[in-house]
């Protein structure tokens, strides 16, 4: 690639940041690299984003170097918040009237304001908010798609100071990009889940509630594995970004099973279960013309979630993926099976073990926890499992977020 001569560091900053926005396909991925950006042009200690859901804001991602220092805190994302778009609150009044607020002390506001600072999250985590620099995020149409506060801007001593002037203005220019990111990042997801939804009508149990969760639980378990193995962070937000949606398709080959198969309540038969495993393969073969890296991921997911690291799952080496006559071969065993399958692989079980279905009811976590651990080395990589009981708490905050009653 050409370099091009940049003056400005921060232009230059910014110029890098949009590059990277660009290579990003999932929205919270796109929502993560925003705010970090966003907070290391100003110096913010914290900042949050919502996102416009008709007249409402919902809350979609935070961030908070003070206050978040373990994994753990990544149970944070999965709340489920939202605001009113409107007079009140200092981000609803933002996004209503598309004004730039910057507040030198939230604790110091004029009563006669339109808006008031809300000190319940302070009471609440013992942290204290002081500067404030809340601006809207639009799309390239002008339309509202979200807005952006950051918190306690910090000189190089690490000192709460006012947020300067020119923040807001390094801030809209970030933000004239966000929007675009964002909008993309958006359909992408909506892609992902209306191809889910024609699954859905073949196989009840694959809800749009489901694939939210085993993407989100995917995402989760690698980024606590790269961050024991101390991966790059680049790495990391790349291949977080992609096996986020690439595992939300990992059953998608189900639209090719038939419905007397998918919908029976009972054991199936030998002959009928073979069919049922061609649903790996036929997902697999939706991505054959490949673009991207997504794809590629997607097609692993697809074909070897049902693998097992002994060497006793399916399709195992398909002759010739792309024959009409393909069939499951010998399975595949180990490192050999790709790790983003390996990962489903887990996801996909433990979702399948907690989720009521026509022939069982939903099992307890605590039961299903077993069941992974006893699993661990034979049906599931060793390595996912340990990151997978890593991260309990976020589990738990996934499962409470995406419920099957409504996204």
């Amino acid at each position: 690639m050409t370099s091009v001569y940049c003056p400005d560091k921060t232009i230059c900053f910014i110029l890098d940041a949009t590059d990277e926005l660009n290579r990003l396909n999932d929205v919270d991925s796109i929502l993560d690299r925003i705010l970090l950006d966003a907070r290391t042009l100003t110096g913010a200690d914290a900042g949050s984003i919502f996102l416009t859901e008709g007249n409402t804001l919902r809350f979609a991602y935070v961030q908070n170097d003070t206050l978040f220092q373990s994994d753990s805190t990544n149970a944070v994302l999965y709340q489920d918040m939202t605001l009113p778009m409107g007079e009140g609150s200092i981000v609803g009044h933002a996004a209503l009237t598309g004004e730039t607020l910057m507040i030198d002390d939230a604790y110091e506001l004029d009563p006669t304001l339109p808006y008031e600072f809300d000190k319940s999250f302070d009471e609440k985590s013992g942290y204290k908010t002081t500067s404030m620099l809340t601006m809207p995020i639009r799309s390239q149409e002008n339309r509202m798609v979200g807005v952006i506060q950051l918190i306690n801007a910090r000189n190089e001593r690490r000192k709460i100071i006012p947020f300067r002037p020119e923040s807001e203005t390094f801030l809209k220019l970030l933000a004239n990009q966000a929007g675009v990111a964002i909008q993309r990042g958006l359909l992408n997801r909506e892609l992902v889940l209306r191809m889910m939804q024609m699954a859905e009508m073949r196989d009840p149990t694959e809800t749009g509630a489901h694939v939210q969760r085993v993407g989100a639980y995917c995402a989760e378990i690698y980024q606590r594995m790269a961050q024991k193995r101390g991966t790059d962070p680049r790495e990391v937000r790349s291949y977080r970004d992609r096996i986020r949606l690439a595992a939300m398709l990992h059953d998608v080959g189900k639209v090719s099973i038939s419905d007397t198969i998918l919908k029976k309540p009972g054991k199936l038969t030998d002959e009928e279960f073979t069919c049922v495993k061609m649903h790996t393969i036929s997902g697999a073969r939706l991505f054959r013309n490949q673009t991207s890296n997504l794809d590629r991921m997607s097609m692993d997911i697809a074909l070897r979630h049902h693998e097992k690291w002994s060497g006793s799952g399916y399709p195992g080496i398909v002759p010739d993926l792309w024959s009409p006559n393909a069939r499951p071969g010998i399975p595949m065993q180990g490192r050999d099976i790709p790790l983003s399958a390996r990962i489903c692989a887990v996801a996909d079980v433990f979702d399948a073990l907690t989720t009521p279905r026509s022939y069982k009811d939903a099992w307890p976590v605590e039961k299903a926890y077993s069941v992974l651990e006893e699993e661990s080395g034979s049906h599931f990589d060793p390595e996912v499992i340990e990151a997978f009981m890593d991260i309990l708490p976020i589990i738990t905050a996934i499962r409470e977020r995406f419920q099957d009653n409504g996204l």
